[in-house]
């Protein structure tokens, strides 16, 4: 019999290719090319005779709230959504040595304080190095089942034989299954392991959890359906030269999608940090011009971040608008209207602007503070101390209402802010559950925003 032949499919238009090319030449498309196995046909030429599926009730269908499994840990219970499904799969990707295996074996061992047994399946490490990693971040050993194979068919059959509270697989791009004929890592290879896998897990109704690589762009390396044949796929993020660890939620069928967790790496291992707030503002220069505090709302939570902006004179014809943790375009666009119904002179200044923490601006309510942060700079005055901004700015100059107001105001009374800078649409939400440790401050216009809001000049 011949061997069956590999192809690849372009995941744009369809197109097909005998072997693997930059851009396809179907639709000019680059890197779209994705390897495939031929289907296999029934023997006689006939579809195959299957026994009608029966189908249940919802009614009778037991609900993820009452059957989920806490991890021990709070700030990654809050991004699962309350914790692990039985039969969930769990995607986590993350930059090599961020600490996706010494997270999951803390995972582990939070299970196992509960009287549940986890396995640990590494196709990178063996058995020893596990261990020497458990016992330095004080993960039990008693219940802790450890397995080195790269076998997708042998590990799928060592979950139908066991009983475990979690199955951890480290990482998903060393496994392969023995009748597909590429290498291990291939996107047929991912594909495939990852299925077989999550077939495995549902039949036992156990929580599976895969590490997966990620690519120099930040993606999760594989194929993207990867990522549909999962419940969850959770991106561990960290600041570069920090310690501080976010772990957030891309996609999620069992919770929502906006929360974080907020972690620190330790000689122990990770340590949940209870205020991400005041570790964010940690480091904040008090008095320093070009620097606001904004209320960051992640899912139901708010965060204080610091938004910084420096403006300075740019000796090329073309100043740069660079940006990190929001988006460039959002910056231009903000500074076009900082000049136009602010008056401020920017076009002949280099604008940067960074979050400090690494998180990322992704949402409107940020315009503000961002716009005080560039006016500060420019005009070297500094805002106030205890002074917390938020809301959104349009092509107008007018500042407009936000969700989630009567939370951000809450989060900067606790942290001791004095003073809340907001749209005059927020005042009523704002207002409720505060007393008089904090003043509210509406701004209907940016036109307004630098007198009413930063330090005169000494």
């Amino acid at each position: 019999m011949a061997k069956a032949k590999i192809y690849y499919q372009c995941t744009t238009c369809g197109r097909q290719e005998p072997r693997w090319l930059g851009m396809c030449p179907g639709c000019n498309a680059w890197n779209t090319l994705e390897e495939q196995l031929p289907r296999l046909e029934n023997a006689k030429g006939r579809s195959n005779k299957r026994k009608a599926a029966k189908p249940i009730e919802a009614q009778a269908v037991r609900s993820s709230h009452a059957i989920r499994q806490k991890v021990g840990l709070t700030e990654l219970d809050r991004v699962l959504g309350g914790g692990l499904v039985p039969g969930g799969v769990v995607l986590l990707g993350g930059e090599p040595g961020i600490g996706k295996s010494t997270l999951l074996l803390q995972v582990c061992a939070g299970l196992q304080h509960q009287g549940a047994n986890s396995l640990y399946v590494s196709g990178e490490e063996s058995p020893v190095q596990i261990r020497e990693r458990a016992e330095r971040i004080g993960c039990p050993l008693q219940g802790l089942h450890l397995l080195a194979e790269t076998d997708a068919d042998a590990i799928a059959a060592t979950l139908g034989e066991g009983d475990y509270g979690v199955v951890v697989i480290d990482s998903i791009q060393t496994l392969r299954c023995a009748d597909l004929p590429s290498a291990p890592g291939s996107v047929s290879q991912v594909r495939e392991a990852t299925s077989r896998l999550c077939d495995a897990a549902k039949r036992r109704e156990m929580p599976l959890v895969i590490i997966g690589h990620v690519t120099k762009e930040g993606t999760l390396a594989g194929p993207r359906t990867l990522e549909h044949l999962v419940d969850t796929v959770l991106y561990f993020e960290a600041d570069p030269g920090r310690s501080l660890r976010v772990v957030r939620a891309h996609k999620n069928r069992h919770g929502p999608v906006s929360e974080i967790g907020v972690f620190e790496m330790t000689g122990q291992g990770l340590a949940q940090i209870d205020n991400p707030s005041a570790a964010f503002l940690h480091d904040r220069p008090e008095s320093t011009p070009g620097s606001v505090v904004f209320p960051l709302m992640r899912g139901s939570r708010p965060i204080l971040v610091e938004v910084q902006a420096l403006v300075s004179p740019s000796p090329s014809a073309q100043p740069r608008r660079t940006a990190s943790g929001c988006d460039p375009n959002r910056i231009a666009l903000l500074a076009a209207v900082l000049e136009k119904r602010a008056g401020l002179a920017l076009a002949g200044c280099d604008l940067f602007l960074n979050v400090a923490g690494g998180l990322n601006l992704d949402e409107p309510a940020a315009d503000l503070a961002i716009c005080l942060a560039i006016l500060s700079s420019q005009a070297d005055r500094p805002v106030p101390k205890h002074t917390a901004v938020f809301g959104e700015v349009g092509l107008s100059g007018e500042v407009r209402a936000v969700p989630a107001a009567a939370a951000r105001a809450a989060e900067s009374a606790r942290l001791g802010f004095q003073r809340l800078v907001l749209p005059a649409g927020n005042l009523e939400q704002a207002r409720e559950g505060l007393g008089n440790e904090i003043r509210l401050q509406s701004l209907p216009s940016v036109a307004d925003l630098a007198e009413a809001t930063l330090e005169p000049k000494p």
